[in-house]
């Protein structure tokens, strides 16, 4: 929260201790009556509640070292109820209800608790904001975005901490790799990843260094890589990152060319007979309509590339109820904040990061992203599917799936052996505690799952 949050919400708390003059109270007065003003009419009469709210919430913000640490048996299934309670409250315009749950909530949360603890905050804190409209000056206090600096911070913690991304990330590469090696003898050693996300970047690193391993001083490999981006900033970086890293590889030719989301794709087939494989990880997901999803997929098999991966989150959109997609929400991000409990102890600086600038960001949106679509603004919030879902979509628009190689299945059980810190890997079939991986759909997705969660699946298409 802002200093400038916290002194305005100090002050509203001062006004109710000592306001001898009654200036105060009137200033109070005033400011959550405009706080209830951006609301809608059934609020009229809840102005006390309203503001009890923000002030017990802001007590939770203070990391209350009585709520810190585990929640006694009983009282998380009691938390999870009472956070189910809420959002059908919220759902139904309840609002006297709601407000008096998400207060009790507030009450019994805290961001240094449990993972049950933590997990709940989040979502009180979206039901909060989906209390307010944007003309209220709560809720961009509740909804705040993290600074670039805080996203990527976050982002980094949980790559390296967790076997999330690098599961993602290794298996994509995997399969590009061995798409690149079936057509080594008429491709001149030449590569054109078409990554529609390129992000940081952290993706290809990997990548580079075993392409490196299959060449020589003498017969040099030539990988491209067409990103595209959020931002003109966040690709120079990303640009830079990769340079730097390939120059280590002398036998590697590299050459970055970042896009612009939504620019078009220019010399798609630079080199004759290259290999073009096009990486959809975690983008799909993040395109707001179906529309836009129909016409990127359209725009890639117009490439007609050798590979395509896809790799998505587990979920369902479920978009004609609210209460369904808060379920599948909650469902997927307690198991993600429980299986972060397999990487960081509680107290650690770097969970906390994760679990606010990057988790809690996504539930909040998700909570609110068709309050976004309502208001046409634009959202990023991912938008989870089921596998089965994105097979039929993919089938629909031309591709097949393609069997993983166990070397797939291999690299990935290695990094969980790896990657987990304090539960043993698990047996494939033990779903009563840490992460696991487990092929899906006769071998042609590999997926990714905390305790009986799925998290992730990768798959590989290609072009009937």
């Amino acid at each position: 929260m802002e200093d400038s949050d916290e002194e305005e919400l100090l002050n509203l708390s001062l006004a109710i201790v000592t306001d001898p003059g009654g200036q105060k109270s009137r200033k109070r007065k005033t400011m959550v009556n405009n706080v209830c003003k951006a609301l809608n009419p059934s609020y009229e009469g809840c102005e006390g509640k309203i503001f009890r709210l923000l002030q017990v919430r802001e007590e939770m913000l203070k990391f209350d070292q009585k709520r810190k640490g585990v929640v006694e048996d009983g009282k998380g299934l009691h938390l999870i109820h009472l956070l189910l309670i809420t959002a059908t409250s919220v759902d139904e315009n309840n609002v006297n209800s709601a407000l008096d749950n998400l207060t009790e909530l507030y009450q019994s949360v805290s961001l240094m608790g449990d993972s049950v603890q933590r997990v709940v905050a989040y979502f009180a804190d979206g039901l909060a904001a989906r209390l307010l409209t944007r003309k209220s000056p709560f809720y961009d206090m509740i909804m705040k975005e993290p600074t670039p600096e805080e996203e990527f911070l976050a982002f980094t913690c949980l790559y390296r901490v967790s076997p999330y991304y690098q599961f993602a990330h290794f298996t994509a590469n995997q399969a590009i790799i061995e798409a690149f090696e079936k057509e080594e003898e008429i491709n001149n050693r030449a590569l054109h990843v078409i990554d529609f996300d390129v992000s940081y970047g952290f993706q290809w690193p990997s990548l580079i260094q075993s392409l490196s391993e299959k060449a020589s001083s003498g017969n040099r490999i030539s990988l491209r890589l067409t990103g595209y981006g959020r931002s003109l900033e966040e690709l120079q970086e990303t640009e830079a990152r990769l340079v730097s890293f390939a120059k280590g590889f002398c036998n590697l030719v590299f050459e970055f060319q970042g896009l612009l989301r939504g620019s078009n794709l220019i010399n798609p087939r630079k080199k004759k007979n290259e290999t073009v494989a096009v990486n959809l990880v975690f983008h799909l997901n993040t395109l707001n309509n179906l529309m836009r999803i129909s016409d990127t997929l359209k725009t890639v098999h117009s490439l007609r590339p050798s590979v395509v991966i896809l790799v998505e989150q587990e979920g369902s959109r479920s978009p004609r109820s609210f209460l369904s997609r808060f379920m599948e929400s909650l469902h997927y991000f307690a198991a993600m904040f429980d299986s972060l409990d397999d990487c960081l102890p509680l107290e650690s600086g770097e969970r906390l990061s994760i679990e606010k600038n990057h988790l809690g960001k996504e539930i909040k949106g998700m909570v609110n992203c068709d309050k976004d679509e309502e208001n046409n603004k634009k959202s990023c919030t991912p938008r989870y599917e089921k596998m089965e879902t994105w097979k039929s979509r993919m089938e629909r628009h031309g591709f097949e799936g393609m069997k993983l190689s166990s070397k797939c299945l291999i690299q990935a059980k290695l990094l969980l052996k790896i990657r987990t810190h304090y539960c043993p890997l698990q047996c494939e079939g033990d779903v009563n505690g840490g992460f696991r991986v487990f092929e899906r759909d006769e071998g042609k997705g590999l997926a990714l799952g905390w305790q009986d969660r799925c998290l992730l699946t990768a798959s590989a298409w290609q072009c009937v």
